[in-house]
């Protein structure tokens, strides 16, 4: 059964401007975050490697964002990576997490400087504990896109992302990847985990500070 509606244009009126205000199950994640903690577990041509690395997460909420009648909420993030040992970033990464407030669904866009790109699905976990997406390869909703090289190399196959929420305001993740690595009989189960704790406040929505202002 087509669960969307025959008008595909019309978009919700009456929308309040303030998103964090409307973020449901991604409040928890609005601000500047830090982890210095982090575990890194990738393939190596001797075997797997495990990296200790420092993480900074800036996520800052958007204006409502239409599809027609489908309205979103959400947060612009950059992750930027580095480790005790180099200068040279260890990874860096950009995206939207997505809420839709009608129907549940969550969403993560994730995009990263070495030529990927996925959109990953999901929905909060039913105590409010967390949030769990993951997307995979070949699928049209939610999939996965590498350039030619990481597809011949280190294809990667699926991903899944869980978030915990922690009682003292902190929110941990362990990060799976699958990867086929060329040469390598098996699958790679390439995981990051870490622990971020709050360093700043998010800026209100640019929609949201005008409302403010003309408001007075």
């Amino acid at each position: 059964m087509n669960p969307f509606p025959d008008d595909i244009f019309t978009e919700p009126e009456d929308v309040d401007p303030d998103t964090l205000a409307n973020l449901g199950p991604l409040t928890r994640l609005a601000g500047i975050w830090e982890g210095r903690r982090g575990v890194d577990l990738a393939p190596k041509a001797d075997g797997p490697e495990r990296r200790v690395y420092i993480e900074r997460i800036e996520m800052q909420p958007i204006d409502p964002q239409a599809n027609g009648p489908q309205l979103l909420r959400g947060l612009s993030y950059h992750v930027h990576i580095n480790t005790e040992e180099e200068d040279i970033t260890f990874h860096d990464q950009l995206g939207y997490w997505l809420w839709e407030p009608a129907t549940g669904l969550v969403m993560q866009t994730l995009a990263i400087p070495r030529g990927q790109s996925l959109l990953a699905g999901g929905k909060a976990k039913a105590d409010g504990s967390g949030l769990v997406v993951s997307a995979r390869r070949g699928e049209t909703e939610f999939g996965i896109t590498s350039q030619a090289f990481l597809e011949h190399a280190f294809r990667t196959d699926s991903y899944n992302l869980d978030i915990t929420f922690n009682a003292d305001g902190s929110w941990s993740y362990v990060s799976d990847v699958m990867l086929t690595v060329r040469g390598q009989a098996e699958a790679f189960r390439h995981r990051d985990v870490n622990t971020l704790v709050k360093v700043g406040e998010p800026t209100p929505n640019p929609l949201a500070v005008i409302a403010a202002a003309k408001a007075g």
